[in-house]
C-alpha cells in the first residue's frame, strides 16, 4: 500500500486521530527506515467475556500488524487494581489481584482469534509502575497538575456536583500515560471514552524527552437493534465464543443500514472495498442478503474457520426454508429427565428459575411444537428436536439399560465415566478404552447400548451414529 493507501486503511473507522498528519509523518518515516511503529493499547480486565463491540479496537490493532508495525498488549494488571474511573460517578471497586490474573487469561485467548499470537507483544504493567516506588510516583505525579485532570467531564461533573473524587483516580491516567513513555509509544488506540487518558500520554511524553504519540480512537459499535450500544444486559450482542450458526442467525437479523457500519468496524475490508460492495447494491448487483451474508461469513470466519462459516450459511438457509441443520450439536438425555435439567446440561438456561421461565414462556420447543409445561420429563422413546430461540439440539433418548461414556475434568486431564440411567456413575478410569470395555460388560448384563458423547456427538461404541 502507498501511504495515502496505508493512513485511509488504518483511520477507517475512527473518530479522533490526533493528529492525522503527523500520523502521515510517522508512517513516512517507518517507510524510509524499515522500522515498525509501536502501537499500543491497554486493557484492564474487568470482565473476562467479550462482544463484537469489544473487537472494533483491537481489530484496529490487527489493521496496524497487519501492515508490519508492532502492537504491544498491555494488560493493566496495575492499573486495574486502581480502578479506571472512565464514565463512573462514583469511585469504582478495584479488581483482586486473583481476579485480573484470571480474567486476563480468557480476555488473551479472545483477543489471539484476531491477533496473530506470534507479532503481539504482551505486557502487564505492573512490571514497570509496581517498581516506581513512592519517590518515582511523586515525581510522576508532580508533572501534571490538578487544573487539567478537572478538564476530564467525569472529574468535573463530580466535583461541580460536590461528589467525592479520591485521589488514586487521579493516577488512574498518569499511571497509563506513564505505560506510553515507558514503552515509548508512537500510537496509542483506545475507545472514545478513554479520549481523555489517552491524551494526558500525548501530553506528557515530552517531558520524558519523547515524541508525543498519535492519539486514535474507536466508537461504540452499536448493538444489533441498532439503538442502543453492543452490550449482554441489553441482549443486542454478539458473543466472540458463541456457536458459528448463532452468530451467523444473529448478524443476519440486523438493518441493511447498519450492515454498512458493521463492514467498516468488524472487518478488514478497505474503504475502497466497501465502498464498491456500496454501490453494488444501490445499482442492483448485489443482492442485500447476500452482502449481509457475505459479512457474517467473514465474521464468523474470523473467531471460528471458512469451513465453520459454509457451514453456518447453509443451516441458516435451510432453517429459513423450515429444514433442520445437519450438523447440529448433539447431547444425550437420561429417561425421565426433567425439562428444566435438560436445559441446563444444553446450555440453554443458566439457573433453573431462568429455566422454568423460558418453559412458561413458551421460548421451548421440541421437534418444533412449544414445550410449556415446567418440572415435567420429555416423554419420548426416540431423539428429538430441542430448540430455544436459534439454538438447536439434537437430543439422544437413553433407555434404562444403555450405557453411556463420557469424560468429565479430573487432576492431570479428562477422566472417562460409565454412567446409567437415572444418573448412577461407575468409578472413574483412566482412558477411553478402559471406560468402553467396563461399560460393555455392564451393558452385557444390562443388554443395553454402549454410547459415547464426544465432541457434542452421541454414537454407539461400534461407531454407528445413535437414534
Amino acid at each position: 500500500m502507498t501511504v495515502d493507501e496505508q493512513l485511509a486503511y488504518l483511520t477507517k473507522g475512527c473518530v479522533d486521530v490526533v493528529r492525522a498528519a503527523d500520523l502521515r509523518l510517522k508512517l513516512e518515516r517507518s517507510a524510509s527506515t524499515g522500522r515498525p511503529l509501536l502501537v499500543k493499547v491497554g486493557f484492564d480486565p474487568t470482565a473476562p467475556d467479550l462482544h463484537l463491540g469489544h473487537t472494533v479496537l483491537i481489530r484496529k490493532m490487527k489493521h496496524f500488524q497487519d501492515l508490519g508495525h508492532t502492537v504491544v498488549y498491555v494488560v493493566g494488571s496495575f492499573t486495574a487494581l486502581i480502578g479506571d474511573p472512565t464514565g463512573r460517578s462514583k469511585t469504582r471497586p478495584p479488581l483482586t489481584p486473583e481476579e485480573i490474573q484470571q480474567n486476563a487469561e480468557t480476555y488473551q485467548t479472545q483477543v489471539f482469534k484476531i491477533l496473530d499470537p506470534a507479532r503481539t507483544l504482551v505486557r502487564f504493567n505492573s512490571e514497570w509502575l509496581e517498581p516506581l516506588g513512592s519517590f518515582g510516583w511523586v515525581r510522576l505525579a508532580a508533572k501534571y497538575n490538578v487544573a487539567q485532570m478537572l478538564e476530564r467531564r467525569e472529574f468535573r461533573k463530580r466535583y461541580e456536583a460536590g461528589q467525592p473524587i479520591a485521589l488514586h483516580e487521579f493516577l488512574y491516567p498518569l499511571a497509563q500515560a506513564y505505560d506510553s513513555v515507558h514503552l515509548q509509544a508512537d500510537v496509542e488506540l483506545g475507545g472514545t471514552d478513554q479520549l481523555f487518558n489517552l491524551n494526558v500520554g500525548r501530553d506528557l511524553m515530552p517531558a520524558f524527552g519523547l515524541e508525543p504519540q498519535i492519539v486514535m480512537t474507536t466508537p461504540l459499535l452499536e448493538g444489533l437493534d441498532g439503538v442502543e450500544k453492543m452490550s449482554k444486559s441489553t441482549g443486542n450482542y454478539v458473543g466472540v465464543t458463541e456457536p458459528p450458526t448463532e452468530m451467523f442467525g444473529k448478524l443476519m437479523s440486523i438493518s441493511d443500514e447498519l450492515m454498512w457500519r458493521y463492514y467498516t468496524l468488524l472487518t478488514d475490508l478497505t474503504p475502497d472495498q466497501i465502498d464498491a460492495r456500496k454501490a453494488a447494491v444501490a445499482a442492483g448487483d448485489l443482492h442485500p442478503k447476500r452482502a449481509k451474508a457475505d459479512l457474517a461469513m467473514l465474521i464468523v470466519r474470523d473467531f471460528h474457520d471458512g469451513q465453520a462459516a459454509e457451514q453456518a450459511a447453509e443451516d441458516f438457509e435451510r432453517r429459513s426454508r423450515g429444514a433442520v441443520p445437519v450438523d447440529l450439536p448433539e447431547r444425550p438425555m437420561l429417561a425421565g429427565t426433567p425439562v428444566e435439567h435438560l436445559l441446563l446440561e444444553c446450555g440453554l438456561a443458566k439457573s433453573g428459575s431462568e429455566a422454568t421461565r423460558k418453559v412458561q414462556q413458551g421460548a421451548v420447543r421440541v421437534n418444533g411444537e412449544k414445550f410449556t409445561t415446567v418440572r415435567t420429563p420429555i416423554d419420548r422413546e426416540d431423539s428429538f428436536l430441542l430448540q430455544v430461540g436459534r439454538q438447536m439440539f439434537r437430543i439422544v433418548v437413553l433407555t434404562p439399560a444403555d450405557v453411556l461414556v463420557t469424560t468429565m475434568p479430573a487432576e492431570g486431564g479428562d477422566g472417562w465415566i460409565i454412567m446409567q440411567n437415572r444418573g448412577k456413575v461407575d468409578v472413574v478410569h483412566p482412558t477411553r478404552e478402559s471406560a468402553l470395555s467396563r461399560a460393555r460388560e455392564v451393558a452385557a448384563v444390562s443388554r443395553g447400548r454402549v454410547l459415547t458423547m464426544e465432541n457434542e456427538r452421541v454414537t454407539e461404541a461400534g461407531g454407528a451414529a445413535a437414534s
